[in-house]
């Protein structure tokens, strides 16, 4: 796994927008970031862990948008690894894409 990925996944998952510290988004903000796509299947299984119980600002979107680069998208085990609200837009979408 990458160093770029273990750096994002050790400061834990994104934090609540209402509330939030925002040197703290800042410091995910520039983790997520600095990872170039694609991500392997590993560091998907990772990222999905990532996920906060919103958007964070967007920053979730951009997450999941990065873990659907991986070559053996969609992974169902990472999946239900995921925040629920999450887990299930990541399955919807692989419904909607036809790969469910």
């Amino acid at each position: 796994m990458r160093e770029e990925v273990k750096a994002l996944v050790a400061l834990g998952q994104f934090p609540i927008e209402q509330g939030a510290i925002p040197g703290v988004v800042e410091r995910h903000e520039h983790a997520l970031k600095s990872i170039a796509k694609p991500v392997s299947d590993d560091e998907a299984r990772a990222l999905v862990k990532v996920f906060g119980p919103d958007d964070c600002f967007g920053l979730a979107w951009s997450l999941l948008h990065l873990i659907e680069t991986a070559p053996g998208w969609p992974i169902k085990i990472a999946i239900v690894d995921a925040n629920p609200l999450w887990a299930d837009e990541l399955k919807d979408r692989c419904v909607r894409g036809g790969v469910w």
